[in-house]
């Protein structure tokens, strides 16, 4: 027998020399040494283990085996494409490994995935193969039922999940052929082309506002209702504020306070007070919501909260982080109500010196509620309900973002959509929300306490563990490659040092505000900058110019900012310094969700575009090219910041050839080109908005290469005046004959 066993891993050794990248289980060596008998498969299985033993296999997974000391294995989150492959972007940092699609074995999109890593040849790129999913990012997905006689399928909305989920009959409930719904995968192995799964709720059919939105918000994991014991236990927070808890606190009641918010907002999570002292210098208070004296560590509503992450804002609803009971009652800062704050205090000069700052817990009342609109009128008229506060503050503001900007904070101020919706939320008008010193006077401050509240929090060298925000420098490749993107508009990115490139990137930015290119350039600038995240590893704010800087401001609706206000409260009362493990992953997990959040805010915003274009299929647009493939161009509408496409195949003209270098289309007979950055005439050809696609063509030549606003508006308008003109004189010849 156990000269039988030896020649077996000798023969099974032989498969695995042979098949070097492969993992192989019991079943495939078998088939590959055309063992077919039981006993034959149960000596294969006990020679694999005791292959392991013997360390000349590995069990990567269970009943999966790979050779020892050929193949080297990272953990990381793969993140697919459309188009099948995937990308795997390491724990251990360094460039993405690709994946290919026949070695995905069932990964999805954001999984959690432990890969082998194939051999690299030369300069091809580095290739693996999923040997474990160590942790689903999610089972649910959202999309289309197809029913047939015997069984149906689940069509998938989300355009990175590559294969249908098969739904048994007896588990589609009251799904009806074309419903839109969400289906839960229950089964998948490597032997089934789809997975298995269960229609677990039904949304509606397609197309319709309700539908839409709710399969937005499942599509990304959220939900619109609370737990009921989390309600419970949001429900039996008291809102009276005792004598004993108002003595224990700085009181403000009778300082002039005031909120500043859009003019929907629901919960308030900030407010302002304004005292002049005896010595002639300000005393400001940025108040913000003490939601850590009501959700306490450890208890359902926390963490339900930190599951959340953050409030989603989608484009006709808000899903808060906290029920209504505490997001828009107890924890708001309304009018004219006594409010339990944490604050920031500052002591400044005219001259926004800072001359001395306090943090603690406090009392207010707020004597007034504005909207942006209202306080900013406050600012322009000089006259209204405090008025010369508003306007004291605003002064001190433009200061604070003057010193600012001269220490080498970059000004990022993209576009921002909304949309003007009927009474059955069907968009009827689409305009651009414009920024104006109301808004910046209370960014400001809130950027001051943020800053503050973060170098408090470090402790200077002796370093404790606290949530900060960091932004990283931009990477030096892609800053040059914007460079070279932004040269061809005329505009120019000084390398030289890091106070070079933000001067000349806020010169960009405000250069080209109010031209075609603004959106593209903007969101350019934003790409090849880092993305900002939550950590306890203290970097700095590239973007801001902060050495230290945290979000506090916020506690309502972000995760992070009710851990900043514990810490904070913990180390004004003494407290040691936390562990930086545990906080760091509540920290990654925030950064993850309010990446997100993100993503559905902007689906939802799609969504609405798409459905307000749809009522222009036929007229045509001006618009710039914003995205150039090897299957298609990009063009933004400029009147509605919303994209479409337009496919090669379209350009019936010529053989269009995508010049990746150059980021261009040219056609191979007429050399005719279309460039990223063109100014072109768009005519609607579709409107898809069950999967969010604008379909465009192409009308006549490109309008402005890479000139200013001015220039082709000037161009449109000449050519419309040599249009009216020939129209005039063929009506003249006309009348002639």
């Amino acid at each position: 027998m156990k000269s039988n066993i030896e020649k077996v891993k000798r023969s099974i050794q032989k498969v695995f020399d042979g098949n070097e990248k492969k993992i192989l289980n019991p079943k495939q060596v078998a088939a590959k040494l055309e063992v077919d008998s039981s006993q034959g498969r149960d000596e294969i299985i006990l020679a694999m283990k005791l292959l392991v033993k013997d360390s000349a296999l590995e069990e990567v997974s269970p009943g999966k085996y790979i050779s020892v000391f050929k193949h080297k294995f990272i953990e990381g989150k793969i993140e697919m494409t459309q188009r099948g492959t995937a990308y795997v972007v390491s724990d251990e940092g360094g460039d993405d490994i690709l994946i290919s699609s026949e070695n995905l074995n069932t990964a999805l999109d954001r999984d959690r995935v432990k890969i082998n890593l194939f051999a690299k040849r030369g300069g091809d790129k580095q290739t693996g193969e999923v040997v474990e999913i160590t942790k689903r990012n999610r089972m649910e997905f959202v999309g289309v039922v197809q029913l047939s006689f015997n069984h149906a399928f689940l069509i998938c909305d989300d355009k990175k999940m590559y294969t249908d989920i098969f739904i048994p009959l007896d588990k589609i409930g009251k799904a009806k052929n074309g419903d839109k719904a969400i289906a839960k995968i229950t089964e998948w192995s490597l032997e089934h082309k789809n997975p298995i799964g269960e229609i677990i709720e039904v949304l509606g059919r397609p197309g319709y506002h309700e539908t839409e939105m709710h399969a937005i918000v499942a599509e990304f994991g959220f939900s619109c209702k609370f737990p009921p014991e989390v309600e419970r236990e949001a429900n039996n927070i008291s809102d009276k504020i005792t004598k004993e808890e108002i003595a224990s606190r700085r009181d403000f009641r009778k300082v002039t306070t005031f909120t500043i918010d859009p003019d929907d907002a629901k919960d308030f999570d900030d407010a302002l007070s304004i005292q002049k002292l005896s010595d002639g210098n300000w005393e400001i208070g940025v108040h913000i919501a003490d939601v850590s004296h009501y959700v306490k560590p450890k208890t359902l509503l926390d963490e339900e909260a930190f599951e959340r992450g953050t409030s989603i804002y989608l484009v006709d609803r808000t899903i808060p982080m906290l029920p209504e009971k505490l997001s828009n009652g107890v924890c708001s800062l309304r009018p004219h109500e006594e409010k339990l704050t944490f604050s920031v205090v500052f002591k400044m000069s005219e001259d926004a010196e800072l001359l001395d700052v306090w943090f603690g817990k406090t009392v207010i009342f707020s004597d007034r509620r504005f909207s942006y609109e209202e306080a900013q009128l406050c600012i322009e008229s000089g006259v209204g309900d405090f008025a010369f506060e508003i306007n004291t503050l605003n002064e001190i503001a433009k200061k604070l973002r003057e010193a600012r900007f001269k220490n080498g904070a970059v000004n990022f101020e993209t576009e921002e959509v909304k949309f003007k919706l009927d009474e059955n939320f069907k968009p009827v008008g689409i305009y651009k929300k414009i920024r104006k010193d109301a808004h910046k006077l209370i960014e400001e401050f809130m950027l001051l306490a943020n800053k503050k509240v973060a170098e408090f929090g470090h402790n200077g060298a002796k370093q404790r563990t606290f949530v900060y925000r960091v932004h990283d420098v931009p990477n030096e490749e892609k800053l040059r490659l914007f460079s070279t993107f932004a040269s061809r508009f005329g505009y120019i990115i000084r390398m030289q040092s890091q106070k070079a490139i933000s001067q000349s990137m806020n010169e960009l930015l405000a250069n080209v505000e109010g031209k075609p290119e603004q959106n593209l350039l903007q969101q350019q600038a934003i790409r090849t900058m880092a993305k900002a995240f939550y950590t306890t590893k203290k970097t700095g704010h590239y973007g801001l110019a902060f050495d230290f800087y945290s979000h506090f401001t916020s506690p309502i609706r972000r995760y992070p900012d009710l851990l900043a206000h514990r810490l904070l409260f913990d180390y004004l009362n003494k407290g040691k310094s936390a562990n930086a493990d545990t906080y760091e992953v509540m920290c990654k997990h925030s950064s993850e969700m309010e990446t997100k959040a993100a993503e559905a805010e902007r689906a939802s915003v799609r969504y609405k575009q798409v459905e307000y274009i749809r009522d222009f299929i036929g007229e045509e647009f001006q618009g710039i090219i914003s995205g150039v493939t090897e299957w298609g161009i990009y063009v933004e509408i400029t009147q509605y910041k919303c994209e479409g496409m337009i496919r090669l195949s379209n350009l019936t003209d010529d053989f269009y050839e995508y010049d990746q270098h150059n980021l261009c289309i040219v056609g191979r007979r007429t050399r005719k080109k279309y460039q990223l950055g063109d100014i072109v005439e768009v005519v609607v050809k579709d409107a898809d908005v069950l999967k969010r696609q604008v379909s465009l063509d192409i009308v006549g030549n490109v309008i402005s290469r890479n000139l200013r606003a001015s220039e082709p508006n000037r161009k449109s308008k000449r050519r419309d005046e040599h249009k009216k003109k020939s129209q005039h004189q063929k009506s003249n010849k006309k009348g002639r004959r």
